[in-house]
Order: C-alpha cells, then structure tokens, then sequence
C-alpha cells in the first residue's frame, strides 16, 4: 500500500495520505459535513468507530474516504478496513489525534472514521409484504429521536423508515451516532404528506397512527392480516388531520400518572414491539 506523506497536493485516490495539518482542504471539506447544506450537496455522511464502517461495507455502502488515528495504523481489522477501501479506489487519510478529534468534534474520538455517500429508498420501490412493519414520522424534529427510532426500528425487525415533510437530517452526526449503527441496516424513504397518502392507498397496507384522539387500544389492533405503517407524529403539535383521517386506525397508549404524552422513540418502541409480539404469535400458531 502506498502511502503520500504530504499535507500539500492533490491527493492520490487509491493510496493513504498522511495528514497532520488543520488547514488540510480535505480536513475542511469533512468538516464541513456538520453543516447541512454541505452534506446534501455531496451528498455524504460521517459514521465514526471501526465496527460501523466494517459494517457499512459488508452491507455495500459506498465509501468516498477512511480516516483513522495514526495509533490504530497496524491493527489488524484497521489495515483490513484501509485495504479494502483503497481496492475500492477510495481515499485513506492517516491522521494525528488533534486532527481527528476536530473532525469529529470530540476529546476522545474514536480512532476510525469513514464518509459514506448517503443512500435513501423511493417511497415508489417501497412494497411492502405480509408480516412486514414501516415506521412513517411526520415532521420529526429531535435528532435524537430519529437516531433511536431507527435503532429500535432495527432491533424490533421493522422493514423501512419513512420520513414526511421537514424531518430532521437522518444524516447529521447527531442521529448516525444515536443509531449506533443501524443507518446502514434500515432502509429510509422520503416523501411529502401529499406522496405518502397517495402510496398508502395503492401499497394495500393498513396504517396504524397514534394520536391523542385515538380510541383503540394499541394491543387489540390487527397488525397481521396486511403489512402494517405506524404512523408516528410531531413531537409538539403531534399528527397533523390530513394524516390522522388516512390512517386505519387511530391507536392510544394507556397511561398512568400525570404525564400526558411519551417521548416519541419511546411511544414508536412501543408500538414497534407490539406489533412485532403479534407477528412472533402468528408465526407459533402456524
């Protein structure tokens, strides 16, 4: 493996480069990856930890650049990462600690970093089959949230996320780090309001919406018969009336004590969960 030791010049695709300088123009230009408008213009992302880019790979995530710490160069699985990656005729920077934690924008970074280019799903090539469950999120603010609904949505064996209207960037580090991963497992989808209720009505799923007004208790919903869209609202105003009256059925979660609403990863688990028992019964009583 060859390996360019200047912080000046073009970079050779293919080869590590060794960068020890802040001002290194690749160095910005992944910096930049914090801002929005940067990620959707080359349309990539930053995942850190060596286990997320070992397994961004294996799934077939287009990596654009590798950057680990100079104290993991020599690590089996990090050499491993670095040759697969310059086989793909990506770029591999090797860096010092200072220039990785500016990166990443932490004091103890974690040694390995890729950027990926970002993949999202048409709403139009989603079909869903039986015994299959989406997560749809209207407007869903908190990257924090979408970071940990996408996780649970992977543990819990759920097919896709949707995401409608001004959602939050599923992208940003703030949510590729809650997901601790499974961005790269759970296919995610884009629409508008408009384009979602046009696709539910042709996809033949039944869709199952939480809302304050629900009136059926969310354990005694049919989540077998069709493939099944929970249809999770706003974090502050909730699900707007457009989205409420498409949906099959308007489902309530039982409370005790004053709180009045749950967290939305929460009430999304929630629902996950339960739809996945009622799965998991089907396929026993078969």
């Amino acid at each position: 493996m060859n390996t360019d030791r200047s912080d000046r010049g073009t970079p050779r695709v293919g080869h590590v480069k060794e960068v020890t300088s802040l001002t290194n123009p690749i160095v910005k230009d992944i910096r930049s990856l914090a801002q929005k408008k940067h990620r959707d213009e080359t349309r990539s992302f930053m995942a850190e930890g060596l286990k997320l880019v070992i397994d961004a790979l294996d799934l077939g995530w287009k990596i654009k650049v590798l950057v680990y710490a100079k104290a993991a160069k020599g690590k089996p699985q990090v050499d491993q990462v670095a040759a697969k990656t310059v086989a793909k005729g990506a770029l591999v920077l090797e860096v010092s600690e200072k220039v990785l934690s500016t990166i990443t924008r932490r004091d103890n970074p974690q040694m390995v970093v890729g950027i990926f280019e970002q993949r999202y799903r048409a709403l139009r090539d989603v079909r869903p089959e039986a015994g299959e469950t989406y997560v749809a999120l209207d407007r869903v603010r908190d990257p924090g949230n979408l970071g940990t609904i996408i996780r649970t949505a992977d543990a819990a064996g759920a097919s896709g996320i949707i995401l409608l209207g001004e959602t939050t960037d599923p992208f940003s580090l703030e949510t590729v780090r809650a997901t601790m991963g499974s961005v790269f497992a759970m296919p995610v989808a884009r629409a508008s309001v408009e384009e979602f209720i046009k696709w539910q009505k042709s996809a033949g799923v039944r869709v199952v919406a939480t809302h304050l007004a629900g009136s059926v208790d969310y354990r005694t919903i049919d989540y077998k018969s069709k493939p099944v869209v929970l249809l999770m609202g706003n974090e502050q105003a909730g699900l707007p009336e457009e989205l409420a009256r498409e949906a099959g059925a308007l489902a309530r979660i039982p409370q005790a004590g004053r709180a009045d609403l749950l967290n939305l990863a929460i009430a999304t688990g929630i629902m996950l969960f339960e739809a996945r028992r009622h799965l998991l019964s089907l396929d026993a009583g078969a």
